[in-house]
């Protein structure tokens, strides 16, 4: 089922800025009718407020919370394209002091922050006829050693994206499960990769594989390149 995102209303999770803020932006130049920004911090999506008006609406939303997202839905059960581009991801190699608590940490946000949007959002995407975007990772089909622990959760994440496809076949909700390489974000700076694509090579690749009806979407040259690890 091809998805165009022209005249849909769309949530975008982490939209107050690197990729999510790309995604928003994106939708909105493709003719997007609406889109929430679903943030921590509600004041950091105010320039995004200033510049698109009534097209964007800011709630409150933090994925490592059941209680937080489920609220989230209640207030934009008229969404039909739900993006989890939320995430978290810092250096940290699998041997070294904290890394039980790192990991931790990333699996509530990365993976298990999925789960709480897919559950939250279920009925929802189904009554609209909808998709979820899940912005996954290169490292979520290959393992960095400067970013174990991010890798872990992300083939996590990724591996529960495949089972939602499933799932949510039988309700008419499309998945479409994107893994960027490095992007011009401060993480994939932090990680120490020199070479990067832009934000919106990802943006632009969800509009073309939403279009195209894909469930992979590998949008850089890195990760076409690794692409092949599946």
């Amino acid at each position: 089922m091809s998805i165009s995102v022209e005249n849909k209303i769309a949530l975008v999770t982490g939209a107050n800025r690197g990729i999510g803020k790309s995604i928003v932006e994106t939708f909105l130049k493709h003719g997007a009718k609406k889109v929430y920004l679903a943030v921590r911090d509600t004041d950091s999506t105010k320039a995004l407020e200033e510049k698109y008006g009534d097209k964007v609406a800011t709630l409150k939303a933090d994925v490592s919370k059941t209680e937080s997202i489920e609220n989230l839905a209640k207030h934009a059960t008229d969404v039909e394209i739900v993006v989890n581009n939320a995430g978290v991801g810092s250096p940290q190699s699998t041997i070294s002091n904290g890394v039980e608590d790192d990991l931790q940490f990333q699996f509530n946000v990365n993976t298990l922050g999925l789960l709480r949007i897919a559950n939250s959002f279920s009925n929802i995407l189904e009554n609209n006829k909808g998709a979820l975007v899940q912005l996954n990772s290169v490292a979520s089909i290959k393992n960095f050693p400067k970013l174990s622990t991010y890798s872990a959760s992300k083939a996590a994440s990724y591996s529960l994206t495949q089972g939602l496809r499933a799932d949510f076949q039988e309700k008419g909700i499309r998945v479409l499960s994107v893994h960027p390489g490095p992007i011009d974000t401060d993480m994939a700076e932090k990680a120490g990769f020199e070479e990067t694509s832009t934000k919106e090579t990802v943006s632009e690749g969800i509009v073309s594989a939403l279009q195209s009806n894909d469930f992979h979407l590998f949008p850089d040259k890195m990760a076409k390149k690794n692409r092949r690890c599946l």
